[in-house]
């Protein structure tokens, strides 16, 4: 299979819908050889937080000296972002091998009256990757849910499972206490499970974990201190030991102390400068990300639990902001307009390039309520071009916001209007740690 026959035929998985069930990736690794026996793993769930900490976990286990597979979702511009090894991306000359090898397994699955799902399939082709580059220890970020999620397929040493809140409720359910059921599907026989929840989620967890038999570490709120917030790292001490994180944020000061305690449990002879140089290295795009040279951060955040955090944390660096926003129409809207107006009068709201969009009129009248000056477009793109034309407002920063779509497609304008301005690749991750050029909270 052609690198460029690998991704439309993946894409066209995505028609089949979301599916919260295991049979078809156990049929689908048995068919492939069971790769994911082959390694040992973390397994990360939650609703807010759980890329980032999946990101610091990979990272201080390669700082470990220990080969380490990353599979998290969704992607912002390119489907292998999902699936790292030591921090790479599969290759093209990779990707033909991978997807060639699972459609063929996948073809046999068809023959045999099973339809897997898009997200079923790269799960799958996720641990084969894994399996052909020897990985030891692979960080698996739960897609959605938990119990029922493709993920689910594995015994790992440690779970984590970071803040919970309500998304997806069609999936998972109208209450806390149910979407915390769901989230403690991943918590196993005599696995240690970290979190920090509080209740009403985390007495369903600990319920979980009791009947597992399993030890739930809850870190105490009063561990954890945010000292400093720059607009490239985050500053924290957690358990008296001072640590920075490369990614911006007051809930990635918890985000990396979960990581911290997580690693904590496993056998690999780690140290303490493994733990602080993986926390400094680690890159995990479009969280508060700033746009170096521009005036242009980028949030992938579409929570409402998340858009409270990112309104103080951008509060914090930069004051007032104009803010762009594109939602999918099963997200939040309201808490979004609630929490964004706080730090801004001015809302760009754009459409987004997916069936899933919230339909931009609906957003005014929500945001309208909010907001006093309020432009409605028809793409992000042309949101882009007015926000950060000749009438922006000298000093606003310009924050893009309430999607992975959303910032995915900002970026597309970035790379047509600023070109080599999104560096996701190719800057180095420790690159600009100095505080000089750097705005201090």
């Amino acid at each position: 299979m052609d690198v460029r026959d690998a991704m439309p035929w993946l894409y066209s998985f995505s028609a089949r819908g979301i599916k919260l069930d295991l049979e078809n990736t156990e049929d689908l690794l048995r068919r492939l050889g069971n790769p994911h026996l082959l390694m040992k793993h973390v397994h990360v769930g939650g609703t807010d937080g759980k890329g980032s900490i999946s990101s610091c976990i990979a990272s201080i286990l390669i700082s470990s000296g220990i080969r380490t597979g990353l599979y998290t979702s969704p992607h912002i511009v390119d489907f292998r972002e999902r699936i790292t090894v030591n921090g790479e991306k599969m290759t093209d000359s990779e990707t033909e091998e991978v997807f060639r090898t699972v459609r063929e397994s996948v073809g046999r699955m068809e023959a045999d009256g099973k339809i897997p799902t898009f997200f079923e399939v790269a799960t799958a082709a996720a641990f084969l990757y894994f399996s052909i580059k020897g990985v030891e220890y692979a960080v698996v970020e739960v897609g959605m849910g938990g119990r029922l999620d493709s993920t689910n397929v594995i015994i790992p040493e440690v779970s984590v499972i970071g803040n919970i809140s309500a998304d997806h409720r069609e999936f998972l359910g109208n209450t806390i206490e149910e979407i915390s059921f769901e989230k403690a599907g991943i918590i196993k026989p005599g696995v240690p499970c970290v979190t920090m929840n509080k209740d009403p989620a985390f007495g369903v967890l600990k319920s979980t974990a009791d009947k597992m038999k399993s030890q739930i570490i809850r870190i105490d709120p009063e561990d954890v201190r945010l000292n400093a917030m720059y607009e490239d790292r985050t500053e924290f001490t957690y358990k008296d030991e001072s640590y920075s994180v490369s990614i911006p944020g007051s809930r990635q000061a918890d985000n990396a102390s979960m990581a911290i305690e997580a690693v904590s449990k496993l056998e690999i002879g780690h140290t303490e400068f493994d733990v602080r140089r993986g926390l400094a290295d680690v890159r995990w795009p479009c969280r508060l990300e700033k746009i170096e040279g521009l005036p242009l951060v980028i949030d992938v955040t579409h929570t409402a639990a998340g858009s409270e955090a990112l309104a103080d944390d951008a509060a914090r660096l930069y004051g007032r902001a104009d803010v762009v926003v594109g939602m999918l129409k099963d997200k939040d809207a309201e808490a979004m307009a609630l929490n964004l107006s706080g730090i801004s009068g001015k809302v760009f709201l754009s459409g987004l390039g997916t069936e899933r969009s919230s339909d931009p009129k609906v957003l005014e009248e929500i945001f309208s309520t909010r907001f006093a000056d309020l432009t409605v477009c028809g793409s992000v793109s042309d949101a882009m071009d007015i926000a950060m034309g000749p009438g922006r407002d000298g000093g606003n920063i310009i924050l893009v916001t309430g999607s992975f779509h959303t910032a995915e497609e900002a970026i597309e304008w970035l790379e047509r209007t600023y070109p080599g301005y999104w560096t996701y690749s190719q800057r180095s991750i420790t690159e600009g740690h100095t505080p000089e050029d750097r705005r201090k909270v």
